[in-house]
């Protein structure tokens, strides 16, 4: 289970797929509002003029020296939605996330969001 004081730690490390190719920089990761669990990271990927940070479940991570492996392939992940880098997911396009990696979405009860920024 990913430890939550942990996760401050991997701001900056190399985010790899399972077959070690490398996909990103994790820039940021998100809770499950519910539960408060880890279950998303930001992945900044593209060009330097072009970069955008795209979203990634962590909840299956593995944390190396150096970098955290994600269960998904690099092409899943790159293609996934996206946001520029000073921007926020707006919340009508959160459930979007969830369904490219074919994962429930589910909001609180009042429409709340399911993710949170940590």
């Amino acid at each position: 289970m990913i430890q939550p004081a942990d996760i401050r730690e991997w701001r900056g490390l190399d985010v790899i797929d399972p077959k070690g190719h490398k996909i990103g920089e994790l820039e940021a990761v998100y809770v499950d509002t519910t539960t408060d669990e880890p279950a998303m990271a930001t992945v900044r990927i593209g060009l330097p003029s072009r970069r955008r940070l795209v979203f990634v479940p962590i909840g299956e991570a593995v944390v190396g020296p150096g970098y955290v492996r994600v269960a998904h392939a690099k092409s899943l992940v790159k293609n996934a939605p996206a946001i520029g880098t000073d921007d926020v997911l707006p919340a009508e396009e959160e459930e979007a996330v969830f369904k490219h990696y074919d994962l429930t979405y589910r909001p609180g009860v009042g429409g709340e969001r399911q993710l949170a920024r940590r």
